[in-house]
């Protein structure tokens, strides 16, 4: 009977206590983390196959590209052996599985209009682009997330209808007309800062004694160690930059003013401030994080539409990257050109989607595997 208690009593001793400390945590990067990583990493495939597919018969709608690009400016007998040489008279499904192939190899066809390959300008032209679609990203996350945070802590108070009034000032002005605005304000009326292009033509010139250029010209100054140039560069950027971030502020601003006044509602922000902690705390530590995971998910379909506000921008300031060239390619009605260009932003958001969920689910604990 001794023997028999004694060992009732020891056995409560050697089970383990179900405590906090004791449970094991959720580990984000498990098997179905990665399963969810390969299954939106393989949609991208049919995304783009549809997208190339749609701009592929939408190009050909009004018929073969020669005709679009040179007709009136050869003789019906030259343009019909220009077709004749480039495939265009054949069957239209015969051209749809020649231009896949071509794909497939890297191969997207030559311009019309100054007969170089399409990839060349893609390389030529792409760095320009992304440096800008960078640069007025990093404005967008300072000013939006800045502002929005100041707007959620000064609910309600003058400060934040001024910058409510602000952000959908940004939002709904058309990103040309505020480009031309700043244009007439820091480059004509001031004098502060160039309205167009890159950089200086002495600052090119620079850059062509660089043996590997990269194209990103902020990049490509520091290589080349001159303070000046890089100045010049910086210069060149800030108003286009300036212009297409505000128009991405403008929303950040809104979602975060949003999520961060929803939090500060919610339970365990109201019971971190029964037991005093300050409001400074409470916006830092308890409803910032929080309110960071919408942010992040917009962020890809922000970055979508900043691509596509780069057509506007570049014109505006005659910042020679893809966006410029695609409007030069569709005013020469060059369909193979701006077919190629499509089909790399199409990629590009695609790729930037498939980041932003993966970074969304391993932040968010809501997010199912």
């Amino acid at each position: 009977m001794a023997s028999k208690a004694q060992a009732q009593t020891e056995q409560p001793q050697n089970k383990a206590v179900d405590t906090p400390e004791n449970k094991p945590k959720k580990n984000r990067i498990s098997g179905g983390f990665f399963r969810f990583v390969i299954v939106r990493f393989l949609l991208i495939i049919p995304t783009i196959f549809i997208l190339v597919t749609i701009v592929f018969f939408v190009m050909r709608a009004t018929g073969d590209p020669i005709t679009a690009a040179l007709g009136g400016r050869l003789t019906p007998q030259e343009l019909q052996a220009r077709i004749h040489a480039a495939g265009y008279d054949r069957p239209l499904l015969s051209q749809y599985i020649d231009y896949l192939g071509g794909l497939l190899h890297g191969d997207l066809g030559t311009t019309l209009t100054d007969n170089q390959p399409v990839i060349t300008v893609l390389t030529r032209y792409g760095a320009a682009t992304f440096e800008l679609a960078l640069l007025a990203l990093i404005i967008a996350l300072i000013v939006g997330i800045g502002l929005g945070r100041i707007a959620a802590r000064r609910r309600d108070q003058a400060v934040d209808a001024g910058i409510r009034t602000f952000a959908i000032l940004c939002y709904a002005t058309p990103v040309f007309f505020l480009g031309l605005l700043l244009k007439l304000i820091f480059s004509v009326w001031l004098g502060w800062l160039p309205s167009s292009g890159r950089s200086s033509l002495a600052s090119e010139m620079q850059f062509s004694r660089l043996v590997s250029p990269t194209g990103f010209y902020v990049i490509d100054a520091l290589q080349l160690g001159d303070p000046a140039v890089l100045l010049d560069v910086l210069q060149h950027a800030i108003l286009p930059a300036l212009a297409l971030g505000l128009l991405t502020a403008g929303v950040f601003i809104r979602l975060v003013r949003t999520n961060v006044i929803s939090t500060y509602t919610s339970g365990y922000v109201e019971a971190a401030r029964s037991r005093g902690v300050s409001e400074k705390r409470l916006l830092s530590k308890h409803a910032w994080k929080p309110a960071l995971i919408p942010i992040i998910t917009v962020m890809g379909m922000q970055i979508a539409l900043m691509l596509a506000g780069a057509v506007l921008t570049e014109t505006t300031f005659e910042w020679k990257g893809l966006g410029f060239m695609l409007s030069t390619y569709l005013k020469a009605r060059d369909f193979v050109a701006v077919q190629g260009i499509v089909i790399l932003i199409a990629i590009i958001v695609s790729v930037v989607n498939f980041i932003v969920d993966v970074v969304s689910a391993l932040i968010d604990p809501r997010v199912r595997y």
